[in-house]
């Protein structure tokens, strides 16, 4: 895309909100944009785990629209435009990596993560916790992992998966007691201990939990899918199918990958 391609986006834009503009998108606000907002990301995310880059180029095009939506929304209240937001964050790319712009030299991922948290302070970013910063309406899976990583940069983490798994164990087990007390209330609490440990394993492991999950829905909905088409091929309803039924559909669903 040239320099004409983007101002030319950037104009649409600007005129869908003008005067004789669209009706629906001049009614937009920053409030009534944030679902889109959510939304094209994670239209973005299936694409990715799709592994269809024309869908790709699609979505990512939907969410720079998004993008430059809000940025034409803070031009009218004369807040700033989307030139100062690239202005921005090229300042602070160049910024945050001297050892690529400058003659700072970092061998590993780590030493470029611990500048990266100084960098941080110089501008001005002190927190109160090194857990301040994670985005509260993360999906809880991806704030966990974040917030376990940043506790993990300053030692508070297990040595070996072993231990990961060790805990485990100890949750599941105060999870089964917890049901054979039949308490909501603490049968809800170790539920999410046993998600958080989950969510560890992962981290160890080197797997971000809401992809594994994602694509596991992803699989299910597939599957299940496959037991639809099947039982309607036969004539059948689900409600009228025994579960062997629908387990042979499902091993054979699995058998085609």
């Amino acid at each position: 895309m040239s320099t004409g391609d983007f101002e030319k986006l950037v104009e649409i834009m600007s005129e869908l909100r003008g005067e004789k503009g669209c009706p629906w998108d001049r009614e937009q606000t920053r409030e009534s944009l944030k679902p889109f907002l959510l939304e094209e990301t994670y239209e973005v995310l299936e694409a990715i785990d799709e592994g269809d880059p024309g869908k790709m180029k699609e979505e990512l095009g939907d969410l720079l629209f998004q993008i430059l939506f809000h940025c034409q929304i803070a031009e009218e209240r004369g807040e700033f435009d989307i030139h100062g937001v690239i202005g921005k964050i090229s300042e602070k790319m160049i910024g945050r990596h001297p050892h690529v712009f400058g003659g700072a030299k970092y061998e590993t991922s780590e030493e470029v993560l611990r500048q990266w948290e100084e960098r941080k302070k110089e501008e001005g970013k002190n927190r109160d916790s090194i857990l301040d910063g994670v985005p509260r309406d993360l999906p809880s899976l991806l704030r966990a992992h974040r917030i376990q990583t940043r506790a993990a940069r300053v030692g508070f983490d297990w040595k070996r998966v072993d231990d990961v798994l060790l805990k485990l164990d100890e949750e599941l087990e105060e999870f089964r007691e917890a049901l054979r007390g039949k308490e909501q209330g603490e049968i809800e609490d170790e539920l999410g201990d046993l998600f958080f440990v989950l969510v560890n394993v992962a981290r160890f492991v080197g797997v971000n939990p809401e992809d594994a999950l994602r694509k596991t829905i992803s699989k299910f909905i597939s599957r299940f899918r496959y037991i639809e088409m099947k039982a309607a091929e036969s004539g059948k309803s689900l409600p009228a199918m025994s579960l062997e039924e629908m387990d042979a559909l499902w091993d054979e669903a699995k058998g085609r990958g």
